[in-house]
């Protein structure tokens, strides 16, 4: 993505379902989990570099016996860091021990961090507030009784937030900062509380406090807590928790919107928002790893045992099928078929955009994650000329020399755009933010014919346009090419998302500027006034939810024309090439992506009630040229 966004969050989650000893004696190290941990939050670390965090949980320790650890940083590489402090505490203790003590499990857990059973990690990428280690997830809630310890990381975002610290303070909690992580950790804490008075309750006249405290572990109802603190959540969440007694769960939204898979067998239960990030990490097959259904937890017991329950009513189906897009490792084989059935979609409207002068066309990628929709783009273009191939044997007799020219025929491909990863283009001030902009990207030169050859170059998405304005067109026009179009694998982003992206200011979009432009070039720029007073009207009477009132806006124009506005916008001053800008249809995101239906940012169809409500304050934001998010 030329435009970088900031976006998904990562778990990763680990329960050993044997004793401790039984690793230590297996694989030869106390360090299993951890080795597999830092491989799971590698694996996925293009989900957060803003920051990253690990607890562990020591099951079955004596009192006295610290039982939770945690580390968390937000250093320019913070999975390095936090597992170079863990690997520190590792050897202050193996210092101190003998050979036989370093390869007991008893030993360990009495007298070394970081050397329990249970086991969670998060990579943070901040979409909201300062970048600092108090946002950095796992987050505790401590007590002194076990099972109302919790620790809590996530991959979310709550439409609802103002609601949810409404809710807090009805409970009679007094939470003193309104943010989703806040809120969430507390309303689940809070039911967390009820439940193990419920059991105490229940109980307290059969058994003594001692006994009553491993009752309430071994029948805590995780699923009955979730029902009650989940049910006025709207948003996207794959929320991890441990429980301080060795209980853990892994709840998804009832609309499937944020990704979670899990792997089991009788040595351990794995968790990841990445299926690559558990095949790496512990070789299983794909067809092993399933899905954390939409609406379910899974539940894993104080015994180890585990299970899908459902805790909240499901809503249909509407997977992020940006994750398949750009978000998600490659390495899937789902999403790589996907990519490229994506570029290959395309080729009919890159054809007519380029005459079917393929002779005269040069085909290129943003590099890097725009390389796997180049591949089926490419396979597009090679299926035309196969079925070119056959028409023009069948429709002529051909001499020796036109076959020869019709078989040798093949795409031009060059590497025209370069991304130099060292150029960090944040550590400029604003007045000289722009010149950086435009040297991230540099070109190879002397590929093309000047004022002849069309330049075909694919993205996997737009979204401010910026980058291709000020960046790769600028550096193409250089090339002196007759023409330049760019593809991109997605559809025209016009809409804010509020699940987990930061996304949420509509100036922010190309698409929608294009339709700003578009309703000033026709005379229409009154209806920007009556979907805004629609927007007013809904949020003072609280209904603002129950419509995306800007879509009013787009339906205006095709996308044809939008498109077209688009090209404009990004077009540099003085750039000689004809632009044209192309974009995937919906149709052939969902055909390429069926699985994964969530479209929001594309078509405004939100599938839960909170998003409406944010585009909707994004356009009274916009109208009122406030620049906050609006969520």
């Amino acid at each position: 993505m030329s435009d970088s966004i900031k976006h998904e969050c990562g778990i990763a989650l680990i329960r050993l379902r044997k004793p401790y000893q039984y690793y230590i004696d297996k694989y030869g190290t106390p360090l299993y989990a951890i080795n597999k941990l830092y491989l799971l939050m590698e694996k996925q670390h293009n989900r957060g570099q803003d920051g990253a965090g690990v607890a562990n949980i020591k099951i079955g320790v004596a009192p006295g016996t610290p039982y939770i650890d945690r580390v968390r940083s937000v250093d320019s590489q913070p999975i390095a860091a936090i597992f170079n402090k863990v690997a520190k505490k590792v050897k202050k203790a193996k210092k101190h021990a003998s050979k036989e003590q370093f390869r007991n499990a008893h030993w360990l857990k009495e007298n070394m961090p970081f050397s329990g059973e249970l086991w969670l990690g998060h990579l943070r990428y901040g979409t909201h507030g300062v970048n600092s280690i108090e946002n950095c997830h796992p987050m505790m809630r401590v007590n002194s009784w076990r099972s109302r310890n919790l620790v809590v990381a996530g991959n979310f975002n709550m439409t609802n937030v103002d609601e949810l610290f409404d809710k807090l303070v009805e409970l009679g909690q007094h939470p003193t900062e309104i943010a989703d992580t806040v809120t969430v950790m507390e309303k689940i804490g809070h039911f967390l509380d009820e439940e193990n008075q419920r059991q105490f309750d229940f109980y307290k006249e059969e058994y003594n406090n001692q006994e009553i405290t491993e009752v309430i572990e071994s029948r805590l109802d995780l699923q009955r807590m979730l029902l009650r603190s989940c049910r006025d959540f709207d948003g996207g969440y794959a929320m991890a928790g441990l429980v301080g007694h060795g209980a853990a769960f892994v709840a998804r939204d009832p609309a499937g919107i944020r990704p979670a898979y899990f792997y089991a067998d009788d040595e351990i239960v794995v968790v990841a928002s990445e299926k690559p990030a558990i095949k790496t990490a512990f070789g299983v097959q794909y067809s092993d790893i399933q899905e954390i259904k939409p609406a379910h937890a899974l539940i894993i017991e104080k015994d180890g045992s585990y299970s899908q329950k459902q805790f909240i009513p499901e809503l249909p189906k509407n997977s992020c099928s940006f994750e398949r897009i750009y978000f998600s490792r490659g390495s899937d084989p789902d999403i790589y078929r996907e990519r490229k059935q994506l570029g290959l979609l395309l080729c009919p409207q890159i054809l007519e955009h380029i005459d079917h002068d393929l002779a005269n066309t040069v085909f290129s990628f943003i590099p890097n994650t725009a390389e796997t929709a180049f591949l089926g783009m490419m396979q597009g273009i090679e299926d035309y000329l196969c079925d070119y191939r056959k028409r023009s044997i069948q429709d002529k007799q051909l001499s020796a020399e036109e076959l020869d020219t019709i078989f040798s025929f093949r795409p031009r491909i060059e590497k025209l755009v370069i991304k130099d990863a060292k150029l960090r283009t944040f550590i400029t001030d604003d007045q000289n933010r722009e010149d950086m902009v435009s040297h991230v990207y540099d070109t190879t030169y002397e590929m093309i014919e000047k004022q002849k050859d069309t330049v075909v170059v694919i993205d996997d998405s737009i979204v401010r346009g910026t980058t291709l304005e000020k960046s790769i067109l600028t550096m193409l026009n250089r090339l002196e090419a007759k023409r330049i179009v760019i593809v991109s694998s997605a559809p025209q982003i016009r809409y804010p998302d509020c699940y987990g992206i930061d996304m949420s200011k509509l100036r922010e979009f190309v698409a929608f500027r294009a339709m700003l432009a578009l309703l000033q070039d026709t005379g229409q720029e009154q209806k920007l006034d009556e979907v805004y007073e629609k927007c007013i009207t809904a949020e003072a009477e609280e209904r603002s939810h129950e419509q995306n009132f800007v879509q009013e806006l787009y339906a205006l124009f095709t996308d044809e024309q939008i498109s077209d506005k688009v090209a404009k916008i990004v077009t540099p001053k003085n750039c000689n090439a004809e632009v044209k800008v192309i974009f995937q249809t919906v149709d052939n995101l969902h055909k390429a992506c069926p699985a994964h239906s969530g479209d929001w940012y594309f078509t405004g169809n939100y599938p839960t009630p909170g998003g409406n409500k944010v585009v909707n304050r994004a356009f009274i934001n916009f109208m009122q040229g406030k620049t906050v998010r609006a969520y």
